[in-house]
């Protein structure tokens, strides 16, 4: 139930914030935060996306208890060289920010590199979840998750919105059942996508709305 809810309190607090003159001029989402920002995009509609984040988070259970993540704070070039002797037992994960990695992989692995890291005096958190996205495990349900997904819908995009999965923009089409299996299992490099956009010169700032007495 987790995931659907923390997707609604996105798109409801995007919708709050448009209401009050946040208007995005582009969107990138993180892992199922891509479906929010698919919807603030406008290539899902509500439903489809609801039915994005309730089909494939129901997918996930058949993951449960066979692995875990882990927030390292360390590069991503770093954790790939701590993590290389344990093979495909453990992945990266995710990349947040340039000493931000997540990895996902078999509980017993994870005790392991957790034992290390904090030997080595780097801070590492455990993450409360029994699964092991954005990483080789989830090929498992890999053709639930395609049947599941099949009549999902994307249109264009009326907003720019940045692949958190391949750092490209999106004209929206392409946003069908197998990116959703694939931003699943792919690694999300959420810094190389934050990147991009400020490469572009995207920036924060925002428009408050003019009033009438």
């Amino acid at each position: 139930m987790v995931q659907p809810v923390l997707w609604a309190v996105m798109v409801s607090l995007a919708a709050v914030w448009q209401a009050a003159g946040v208007v995005p001029d582009a969107v990138v989402g993180h892992s199922q935060g891509e479906i929010a920002a698919a919807v603030v995009a406008g290539v899902l509609s509500l439903e489809d996306a609801a039915m994005v984040v309730a089909l494939r988070s129901r997918a996930l259970l058949a993951l449960s208890g066979r692995g875990g993540m882990m927030s390292i704070a360390e590069s991503a070039a770093g954790v790939r060289v701590r993590v290389g002797a344990w093979g495909d037992r453990v992945s990266v994960a995710a990349v947040n920010g340039p000493g931000a990695t997540v990895v996902s992989g078999t509980p017993e692995v994870l005790a392991e590199i957790e034992a290390a890291c904090v030997r080595d005096g780097v801070r590492v958190r455990v993450l409360p979840v029994d699964y092991a996205s954005h990483g080789p495990q989830v090929d498992a349900i890999r053709e639930e998750v395609l049947r599941l997904l099949e009549g999902v819908a994307p249109r264009s995009a009326r907003v720019p919105m940045v692949s958190a999965m391949t750092g490209e923009y999106l004209s929206g089409p392409e946003l069908d059942a197998g990116y959703w299996y694939a931003s699943l299992r792919a690694t999300v490099e959420f810094s190389r996508a934050v990147e991009v956009l400020g490469r572009d010169g995207y920036g924060c700032s925002w428009r408050v709305p003019r009033t009438r007495c």
